[in-house]
Order: C-alpha cells, then structure tokens, then sequence
C-alpha cells in the first residue's frame, strides 16, 4: 500500500520548486556575476572619492556609503 498524500501540499510543493527554479535561471541570466559586482562597487566607491576630492568647500558630514 502506498503513502498517503496531500494533494493540495503536493502541488504547492510542486508549484513552489518550479518557481524556484525559474528564479535560478533568471538570476543566472539576467544577474550579475560575484567579480562584476565586486568591480562595479570599487568603479563607484572610486568615483565617490575622486567627486569628493575636486569639491570646492568642505563638507562638514561624511559621504553615504551607497
């Protein structure tokens, strides 16, 4: 005799992993690869600090980390 099974939290289950691994390939596709983003935040945090070297007055507040 077989297990007994839900079948609403069979297909949730199902609906949810197909979701899941929709998600995956979107992040693989559309995403950004861990070395990109480690190059694009040095680019910014570079771009900040040469902004903020040619300022004119001095601010009295720190720059945001964004």
């Amino acid at each position: 005799m077989g297990e007994v099974v839900n079948l609403r939290l069979a297909r949730k289950r199902r609906e949810r992993d197909e979701r899941e691994s929709e998600a995956d390939s979107n992040r693989i596709k559309h995403g950004l690869s861990k070395a990109e983003k480690t190059l694009a935040s040095a680019r910014r945090d570079q771009d900040v600090r040469k902004l903020d070297g040619h300022r004119l007055e001095a601010d009295s507040t720190p720059p945001e980390n964004h």
